[in-house]
């Protein structure tokens, strides 16, 4: 039997992309999901195909940058499910382009969604897990943190804070309840490139997604490696690519 069979797992940015394919993958392999986003609509549609396969999903509408909506979340998980084990933090907007382009409200934005919301999902979900006595926070972050390129100075920061609070996290936490894992995906084939708001750096994005980008199930087999592994055993980062990516 796999490891997470059974497991009670919440995703954030759950509508789409990597997120949708995360809980999909979970599901499939007999975790029950609670999927969280903004669009409900589509949040509805996943969870009913879910079903349809015999999986267990519901859907709690959230927006990561309002501490209430995860707070409502991990409660959900708890209130249907009875536990919450892994929090699976992968909401995040790609604002990027040149910084002399002074997009001051994009640079608020990616700090607001893929920095705050994390914290914001830390601080739900950690006090469930501290009171179980275990618990698993898996966060996307990018490769685009470890290879710095022009115009994703700003969205490589807040990705690169987030690894930096999340190994903090992790020395404060070696007794044994707390895994945290970061996976740092490349090109991916999602529709991130859609929230890019300079054209020239959008279409030149969107290229190497229509290119050489790999699936979003590839990442979220990635996810599950993390997830299945004995709760002794923790997965710190895992980074996967396209194979030409440079």
């Amino acid at each position: 039997m796999s490891e997470i069979d059974g497991k009670v797992v919440a995703v954030t940015g759950a509508s789409g992309g990597i997120g949708e394919a995360i809980a999909r993958t979970l599901a499939d392999r007999g975790a029950a999901v609670v999927l969280g986003a903004r669009r409900t609509d589509r949040l509805e549609q996943v969870a009913g195909d879910i079903r349809a396969r015999g999986g267990r999903a519901i859907v709690c509408t959230t927006d990561v940058t309002v501490r209430e909506d995860l707070d409502r979340l991990v409660a959900r998980a708890v209130a249907e499910f009875g536990r919450l084990d892994v929090l699976v933090s992968n909401a995040g907007i790609s604002k990027i382009g040149p910084m002399a382009d002074l997009d001051v409200d994009g640079w608020s934005a990616m700090i607001d969604v893929n920095l705050r919301g994390v914290l914001h999902g830390i601080a739900a979900a950690l006090p469930v897990f501290r009171r179980q006595g275990r618990g698993h926070l898996v966060t996307t972050v990018s490769t685009s943190g470890l290879k710095i390129t022009p115009t994703m100075a700003v969205y490589a920061g807040t990705k690169n804070a987030v690894r930096t609070l999340l190994e903090g996290l992790r020395q404060e936490s070696t007794d044994g309840v707390l895994r945290t894992t970061a996976v740092s995906p490349g090109f991916v084939r999602t529709d991130l490139a859609g929230s890019i708001d300079n054209l020239e750096v959008r279409a030149e994005i969107q290229r190497g997604i229509d290119e050489f980008a790999i699936a979003p199930e590839a990442v979220a087999r990635a996810v599950a490696f993390a997830i299945e592994q004995p709760h002794d055993v923790e997965i710190g980062e895992i980074v996967l690519r396209p194979t030409v990516q440079g």
